[in-house]
């Protein structure tokens, strides 16, 4: 049963996002949805697995080129592309998680980079990906056969679905049984070893549930923006949505959409700086850090005393 703090929390996020478009510009909610979704999906990993990841970006990256591809050469239907990039992101979360698993700490994080950048060069040069140009005027087409996805509220709408629908699996793995034991992995592994749980199976479990929810979050941003670039794979992809757990609150429900909300916040209103983006960015997530030591939502839930 979802605690009453928590379940107020979902109608108010809820809530936002149905009534915001009629006062925020639509494709700025929609890829602030898409990245919500993003890192969430990082949260599942590091802030209940305990695995940090430094290559997230290469699932995000690999799905929406295979959703825009689909969707532009072969003719996918929305809904076929979106899956089939998904599809992608979760057997490259199969391959890559088989290798990386194997390593702990640091040398995880390690390994997840340098897998990111074989698979980032690869779309470089790779002639379907049209390497520094991208996949340009992705269409969107008509979502089941009668939506027509041009126009912006049947796309804004198909993207809360979907985020909402990923914000509620990530709600129950954690809740369950599964993320019971991936917290205990987490908090202490040897023990959890001891106690007999497959601690490698779980971790590879996680790995791959979070490389999905990331890949689906990947493919609907392509379809959104109607392009697909390098940009969704490069490893300062992967360093932004750290960037938005830790913001948000690492190890909490909401916290990953409030950073993800934040960021891209900061990156639209100040994008008039420049450069001058990342510093300005820096300097607020050390305020932040040094302020929130639990994140924004983290020190919200600490200060009501409830879970968040």
């Amino acid at each position: 049963m979802m605690p009453r703090s928590q379940r107020n929390a979902l109608a108010l996020m809820a809530a936002f996002f149905l009534a915001a478009p009629l006062v925020v510009y639509p494709v700025f909610l929609m890829k602030a949805m898409c990245f919500a979704l993003f890192a969430c999906a990082f949260n599942l990993l590091i802030g209940f697995g305990g695995l940090l990841s430094f290559g997230h970006a290469m699932f995000l990256g690999t799905a929406g080129y295979a959703a825009a591809y689909s969707a532009k050469s072969w003719g996918f239907a929305p809904e076929l592309a979106i899956l089939f990039g998904t599809a992608c992101a979760a057997l490259l979360g199969l391959v890559t998680g088989l290798i990386a698993i194997r390593r702990q700490g640091i040398y995880f994080a390690m390994t997840t980079l340098a897998l990111a950048q074989m698979v980032y060069f690869y779309y470089l040069q790779a002639p379907f990906t049209g390497g520094e140009d991208g996949i340009q005027a992705v269409p969107r087409g008509m979502l089941f056969g009668f939506i027509d996805l041009k126009n912006a509220w049947a796309m804004y709408g198909t993207v809360f679905v979907i985020f909402m629908a990923g914000f509620l699996l990530v709600y129950r793995a954690i809740h369950s049984p599964f993320g019971q034991v991936l917290k205990a992995i987490r908090e202490n592994e040897p023990r959890a070893l001891s106690l007999g749980y497959d601690v490698t199976r779980y971790k590879l479990l996680a790995y791959l549930l979070s490389a999905t929810l990331a890949g689906l979050a990947g493919a609907t941003k392509a379809l959104v923006f109607q392009l697909a670039s390098l940009t969704d794979v490069h490893w300062t992809m992967s360093g932004e949505v750290v960037l938005m757990t830790l913001l948000g609150g690492l190890g909490t429900v909401f916290g990953p959409v409030v950073g993800a909300f934040i960021i891209i916040t900061m990156e639209n209103y100040l994008a008039q700086l420049g450069a001058w983006v990342t510093i300005a960015q820096g300097v607020i997530f050390v305020i932040c850090v040094l302020t929130f030591r639990r994140g924004v939502i983290g020190e919200l839930g600490n200060w009501l005393k409830k879970p968040l």
